[in-house]
């Protein structure tokens, strides 16, 4: 099901998704700006891969946790059903 969100349509897992991916170098653009994502994804929301098409994200890192938890109590009092994607960024090696 796909719901609304400012303006743009989300997409929305059927199921609880868990996956792990890399955050890579692209030499093309000198910069760090690709996130490599897993079939899960791919397996939930065969739309990304469409070339055609044309996606966004939002990324919020709030500082503490009492931010955090203020934004999840409003999301669970919305009537539109807007789950947030955790990420977590890892430094490895």
């Amino acid at each position: 099901m796909v719901k609304t969100h400012q303006g743009k349509k989300l997409l929305v897992p059927r199921t609880r998704i868990k996956s792990e991916g890399k955050v890579a170098y692209s030499e093309s653009f000198q910069a760090w700006n690709t996130l490599k994502l897993k079939k899960e994804l791919f397996s939930e929301f065969p739309q990304l891969k469409e070339k055609r098409s044309k996606f966004s994200y939002e990324l919020i890192y709030h500082r503490n946790t009492e931010e955090f938890e203020k934004v999840v109590k409003e999301l669970a009092k919305g009537e539109n059903g807007v789950m947030p994607l955790l990420l977590w960024i890892y430094k490895e090696g």
